[in-house]
């Protein structure tokens, strides 16, 4: 028995690993793109579902998709944020376009892993959610990609600034440790007057927590999120109710 079956696309046939929950647009971006070797952030890929579950509830509730197909696609998108078919997003994290092929792999995914909720295998061409037409109704590359970017940042957030405040206070620690410490300080490439260790390394956890205080400040400019603008910031396409309901 092959281990590959045969996925069709606008350019032709590509083969396309048997179990796999991708398709034809996501094994050509692996083709295409084989740079590192790495796979996307997690954050970024729960970002992505994410916002293409909450699109699915968002035209369910608007009467624009079909209520089996939108809990459908709801019900992959919440077996993905709860840790499944992680080794289903394999398109490196450097490719061509605005994130095309990452945007076209979580489509992939979710709207086979969709249909076999539904009851029909990935290789079943009667099967009825298709990737662009359902799962990323009302969407494009541009605006679900930076939406995505701010989200997974934001997600994971918090856990930069303890990191961060750790190293300030470890670093206030030693400046404590050092304060007897004498050493000479340096002016013009030569030394000059006498400066005690704690003072410098006090300075040190100072600068850094400016610099928290800094980024804690620019995060909030991450809430204000572009989805719904779609290919050109327009809006052509998506319900005129699309975007404030998204971003509930």
């Amino acid at each position: 028995m092959a281990d590959f079956r045969i996925e069709k696309d606008s350019i032709g046939e590509v083969h396309v690993p048997k179990d796999a929950l991708y398709a034809a647009q996501t094994q050509r971006a692996v083709q295409n793109f084989p740079i590192t070797g790495m796979k996307p952030w997690p954050a970024f890929i729960w970002s992505m579902v994410m916002i293409k579950r909450a699109a699915a509830e968002v035209h369910k509730d608007l009467g624009l998709l079909d209520d089996k197909i939108a809990d459908a696609i709801m019900q992959a998108g919440d077996e993905i944020l709860g840790g499944q078919f992680q080794d289903h997003f394999v398109v490196d994290p450097f490719q061509a376009g605005a994130g095309t092929s990452h945007n076209m792999n979580v489509n992939e995914v979710m709207a086979n892993r969709a249909n076999q909720i539904l009851g029909y295998s990935v290789e079943d061409p009667q099967k009825p959610v298709h990737p662009n037409d359902h799962v990323n109704m009302a969407q494009s590359t541009n605006d679900t990609i930076p939406t995505a970017i701010r989200l997974g940042v934001l997600w994971r957030f918090d856990e930069l600034i303890d990191t961060l405040q750790h190293f300030v206070d470890v670093t206030y620690k030693k400046a404590e440790e050092w304060d007897d410490v004498v050493k000479t300080g340096r002016t013009h490439l030569q030394d000059a007057v006498p400066v005690r260790l704690g003072q410098e390394v006090g300075a040190w956890a100072k600068a850094i927590q400016r610099q928290i205080e800094k980024v804690t400040f620019a995060a909030e400019g991450l809430r204000r999120l572009g989805i719904g603008g779609t290919a050109a910031g327009t809006g052509l396409n998506a319900h005129p109710e699309y975007h404030a309901r998204m971003i509930q």
